[in-house]
């Protein structure tokens, strides 16, 4: 039995029903990441007492699950450094909602995975211990800020881990590592006890290599919490009854999938452009109903709209790391010195770039002119989605303009690397939901495919990810299939 390439479902199913021991499970996953370790640096901390205790956890929808989070996540009695140097040896007292609601349901967090530092990124290559690869091409970005978590999954670690999504971080990396990535609608789930990066778009999202396992997961961590003000009460639907009726008889049938005007003057590498093809014309075969939809504003203007909204949040978000209040506290003789001396030691380039960024926006003679206009053609997107929605049921796009780029291909040019987030960041800025999936031939580098589905519209994407993924299949584990 090769425990690695388990689902969720699978694992979940076989310790509720005593033929597999969750111990067994945890085992598995230490053996593969000693194994594979050395050349992905796809994890930051192994947790082996909870490993080890994994027989003891409780029965649920995940029961025996390993499970890996994003650094940026708090899980009580782990180091949660953000991959910064700043929060480095800093272990969270407490577990965040989402741990909570996981380890209810039976799931054994096995470890926290490598990131952007404090998410401020897009390939990993910022983060202070050391960049992670791509398990497909070693020399390659798993992409970011998640790429830890995507190539944990990819490589077989676990078959779930999850991370908070500000434009991108999520779906970037799950396209170029070829697992399934999803987004929820900002407030399905509970961001309570994860660092903030840019608290008006971060939200809580889910890396798999099935539609049905993602589903599962959504299920365990989308409930409403009252220590989140941005949590919504509003009653869940089962979204692993909408996946598993639309996997075993459903088709597309009646769904309108629109294609975007704009992204055909974008410049795709032909693996993706194949890929795309490949997967819209499969949602024909399906009986979706393609049509063509222009969104001028959200293919205009939202990079720069994100790019101002992102640094002004997170020069805000990591003003706390002062070196007296929160992080690293250097020696000094004065108080600005301490300031100086704290931040300068505790925040790589890419972070101390984007608080640069933040404080100029955020200045008084600039705020009314570039933060507020930011923020009001954001609100123009977001209406352009929603009349987009009254003609159609889903949005394709690429997830990302090409595959994996190679470590050090943007050295000294991260607007150039921001390019890679170019079709994740509307559905950021709009608040809708959205799920990439690997459309490319197993050959080749993955290359993924994303659909965006209106507000609270995860159950009708799942269901439609379920009917593509039976032509498409699974995500295939990218060491087995190198035959490592």
């Amino acid at each position: 039995m090769n425990l690695s390439s388990m689902t969720a479902a699978k694992i979940a199913s076989d310790v509720r029903g005593g033929a597999l021991l969750a111990s067994d499970a945890a085992a598995a996953f230490l053996k593969l990441s000693d194994e594979l370790e050395p050349a992905l640096n796809a994890l930051l901390h192994i947790d082996k007492g909870r490993v080890e205790k994994a027989d003891g956890a409780r029965r649920g929808d995940l029961s025996g699950v390993p499970v890996l989070m994003d650094d940026g996540l708090c899980v009580r009695g782990m180091p949660t450094t953000c991959a910064s140097r700043m929060l480095e040896g800093w272990v969270a007292p407490y577990d965040s909602a989402a741990v909570e609601l996981l380890e209810a349901s039976g799931a054994v967090i096995c470890g926290k995975c490598n990131m952007d530092e404090f998410s401020v990124g897009c390939s990993t290559e910022s983060s202070a211990f050391g960049a992670a690869s791509n398990p497909h091409d070693t020399e390659r970005t798993p992409g970011g800020s998640a790429g830890g978590c995507a190539a944990a999954v990819a490589a077989g670690y676990a078959p779930l881990a999850f991370a908070s999504d500000t434009g991108g971080s999520l779906l970037q990396p799950a396209s170029f590592c070829g697992v399934y990535g999803l987004r929820p609608t900002y407030g399905l789930v509970s961001r309570w006890g994860a660092t903030s990066l840019a608290p008006s778009m971060d939200q809580l999202g889910v890396f798999s290599r099935t539609v049905e396992d993602a589903a599962i997961a959504l299920s365990v961590v989308s409930r409403p919490d009252p220590r989140d003000e941005t949590s919504d009460r509003r009653e869940r639907p089962d979204y692993v009854a909408s996946c598993r009726s639309a996997a075993g008889e459903g088709n597309l049938a009646g769904k309108r999938i629109a294609i975007v005007t704009e992204v055909k003057s974008e410049s795709l590498s032909s693996d993706v452009a194949e890929a795309f093809e490949r997967v819209v014309s499969l949602c024909g075969k399906e009986g979706a109903e393609i049509i063509e939809l222009s969104l001028p504003v959200s293919f205009t203007y939202s990079m720069p709209c994100f790019q101002m909204l992102l640094a002004a949040e997170a020069g805000s978000s990591l003003a706390r790391f002062d070196g007296i209040r929160y992080g690293l506290s250097a020696e000094a003789d004065s108080l600005a010195a301490l300031y100086l001396n704290s931040r300068a030691a505790g925040f790589g380039m890419e972070a101390k770039r984007t608080i640069a960024a933040g404080t100029y926006i955020l200045g008084s003679e600039r705020y009314e002119d570039c933060y507020l206009r930011a923020s009001s053609v954001r609100s123009m997107i977001a209406r352009e989605f929603a009349d987009a929605f009254m003609k159609c049921d889903l949005i394709v796009l690429p997830t990302t303009p090409s595959v994996a780029f190679r470590k050090g291909e943007y050295d000294g040019d991260p607007f150039g690397m921001c390019r890679s987030q170019a079709f994740t960041i509307q559905a950021s800025l709009a608040s809708l939901p959205s799920l990439t999936m690997n459309g490319a031939d197993r050959a080749g580098l993955p290359a993924g495919v994303q659909f965006i589905a209106p507000k609270w519209g995860e159950a009708g994407l799942l269901a439609a990810a379920s009917v593509i993924e039976r032509s498409i299949g699974p995500a295939q584990i990218a060491t087995q299939e190198r035959g490592r």
